[in-house]
């Protein structure tokens, strides 16, 4: 926990200004920078026109958007970060034999981040791409993610949670997404069909180090008109638990 002292308020402020900016809303005001960051309008247009000043977000005088210099953040990160560099050849052995697109993915909060990724570009249409936020509670590598928390870490995550639907198929009651969670805890993979994306099945398994820690969560993704759920658990799911596996010792 960070001592108080020690903690710069404005540069929080300006980072939940820039963290606005997302796949639903791409274009901000000061007004709706200012819901969205839980400052005031004055605050947030300081924040604004501060970024734009340092070149991380554009604008036309009234609406900002996020400028191509954020993606130094995110390519610094895929440049130096360990995860990535061990998790690729993996994924990309994987696509070359399947012919599918498989993904590495973290979980941040409310949400999980793709990390690394290979395989068929048709499913970038779906927001498949490195960096990508989706929500936890849609996706498969959300629920492992979530599954391998504590079970009172779970419940501070619940707590006072509405979960969004985003398809009809969405698991949005939160006794029935708990039974969907210890599920997968006892299973130890997740299959998601079109709760995040209608027309998209997903099949997730952990991945774990050596100390039996979930550090990721590794996934494969198709269309319903390629591999039914189903099919995707007989024929998927023992590779995807043999490269968990071989992964183990590296992570």
């Amino acid at each position: 926990m960070i001592a108080k002292a020690d903690f710069i308020e404005g540069m929080a402020k300006g980072m939940a200004v820039l963290e606005s900016f997302d796949t639903e809303r791409q274009r901000l005001n000061a007004t709706l920078a200012s819901q969205r960051a839980g400052i005031t309008r004055a605050a947030a247009r300081r924040h604004l026109l501060t970024l734009t000043h340092l070149g991380y977000l554009e604008t036309d005088g009234s609406y900002f958007w996020l400028a191509p210099k954020v993606l130094r953040f995110s390519g610094s990160y895929l440049a130096s970060a360990r995860l990535p560099r061990l998790l690729q050849p993996t994924l990309n052995r994987l696509a070359v034999h399947t012919s599918e697109s498989f993904s590495a993915v973290v979980l941040d909060g409310d949400h999980v981040v793709i990390v690394a990724r290979s395989g068929s570009t048709r499913v970038l249409a779906y927001g498949l791409h490195l960096g990508a936020r989706l929500p936890a509670h849609a996706t498969s590598t959300g629920r492992v993610l979530l599954a391998a928390t504590t079970r009172a870490a779970f419940n501070a995550w619940m707590k006072g949670r509405e979960l969004a639907r985003l398809t009809a198929h969405t698991t949005v009651d939160p006794r029935e997404f708990r039974a969907v969670i210890d599920q997968v805890r006892t299973q130890d993979f997740c299959v998601a069909s079109e709760e995040h994306e209608l027309g998209v099945h997903a099949l997730a398994v952990p991945l774990r180090n050596m100390q039996g820690q979930t550090v990721a969560a590794l996934n494969v993704v198709a269309p319903p008109q390629k591999l039914q759920a189903a099919q995707m658990q007989s024929d998927l799911l023992p590779l995807l638990l043999e490269a968990a596996r071989e992964l183990r010792p590296l992570l």
